[in-house]
């Protein structure tokens, strides 16, 4: 059965990403002077002006407005057709975490030899990890290769591959499955922002040379492919100046494109104890390990959490029946080989030493050298 799937992607400069890089520029400078700083930040991006909300308790102080401006800077937005990171205004309306949820974090609701167990989940939730054979990185080929558009579409802006195009950018892969195996690009779409004085036939050249025939294999493209290469024909006024920006509302492209689902809950700005950030990424593990392992050829892992208790009340399995033993034997492997608590997860991944705006932009997952990429024998 022959079948289309598509993903997108979007650029560091999209407006909804300079959100995500900044709540998690700012969560980096909390957990860098306080590992154990709680937090919860979120901001958005309209016109000139950056709102900066959501809780942290930390004993480190942070100059908000100082990393909110050197983030913009960094993504390169400093004109007078996008947001300019000297003059735009910012307000900071950071608060504490609410000491009722506090009160389930620090000390969970289960006892262990009449002991508490530290750490509660900081919410109730559902978390999804996928993975299958499809590529070298364990995930949907569409996701990869729109993911892969984006971060060389960054590349030939900062390198000056190409001239006159802007940090806001799209991109879209369409992928033709014939019994669930990818076997072509159908189509590709590429969204770049762009000076004034850019001649849109001269960049529409430049973005297939340069950005979509060295990301895209040969053998996956034809003479029928259709591409697509900003559509609009115009695209000049980018960035909050042209739309709005929201943290975690790119989830889709920060996990698995849409083709597995997620648990709706955002990473960016999210520390470590929020299970919505940590259990996905060990949920992610786990499934990634289950077919490296040979377990099964696709695997999809739920993890379910209650505000304020630490293990998972439910771990859930589907392998779409390509498992080599039984999805009972693997629920039990996973059950007896890994610490599934909030702590459990952020003492085996590690995940109060990572610098979590590295893994803002071109999705969370399929990434080199993040502690839940990595393979191990179990």
């Amino acid at each position: 059965m022959k079948k289309l799937f598509t993903s997108e992607s979007v650029t560091s400069g999209h407006p909804d990403k300079l959100c995500d890089f900044i709540s998690d520029s700012l969560l980096d400078e909390f957990m860098k002077g306080d590992k154990k700083s709680r937090c919860g930040i979120e901001v958005v991006a309209g016109k000139d002006t950056i709102f900066v909300t959501g809780e942290v308790t930390s004993n480190t102080i942070v100059d908000v407005e100082k990393v909110v401006r050197n983030a913009i800077k960094s993504i390169g937005y400093s004109g007078s057709t996008d947001i300019d990171y000297k003059k735009c205004k910012i307000i900071n309306n950071l608060g504490v975490q609410s000491s009722d949820i506090a009160m389930g974090v620090d000390k969970s609701l289960e006892e262990k030899d009449g002991e508490l167990i530290s750490e509660g989940a900081g919410d109730q939730g559902i978390m999804f990890g996928y993975a299958s054979r499809e590529t070298k990185e364990y995930m949907p080929l569409a996701i990869m290769l729109a993911h892969k558009l984006s971060k060389r579409l960054e590349e030939v802006r900062r390198d000056k591959i190409i001239e006159g195009i802007c940090p806001d950018g799209k991109t879209e892969v369409t992928v033709l499955y014939d019994d669930d195996k990818p076997i072509k690009v159908t189509s590709v779409v590429v969204s770049t922002s762009h000076t004034e004085d850019k001649d849109i036939n001269i960049l529409k050249k430049e973005i297939i040379d340069n950005v979509i025939k060295y990301v895209i294999p040969k053998n996956l493209l034809d003479k029928d492919t259709k591409i697509y290469i900003n559509p609009t024909g115009r695209f000049v006024i980018s960035g909050p100046l042209g739309d709005s920006g929201l943290t975690g509302r790119k989830i889709i492209v920060d996990t698995y494109g849409g083709y597995a689902p997620h648990g709706g809950g955002c990473f960016s700005g999210k520390d470590p104890t929020k299970v919505d950030r940590s259990a996905s990424y060990m949920a992610r593990f786990i499934a990634k390990n289950i077919v490296a392992n040979n377990y099964a050829d696709k695997c999809l892992i739920e993890l379910s959490y209650v505000i304020g208790k630490a293990k998972p009340i439910s771990v859930y399995i589907d392998t779409y029946g390509t498992n080599k033993i039984s999805e009972e034997d693997i629920i039990n492997k996973i059950n007896n080989t890994f610490d599934l608590t909030p702590r459990g997860i952020i003492n085996y991944l590690d995940l109060e030493n990572i610098e979590y705006k590295k893994t803002t932009n071109y999705g969370h997952f399929g990434k080199e050298n993040m502690p839940w990429e990595k393979i191990i024998k179990f």
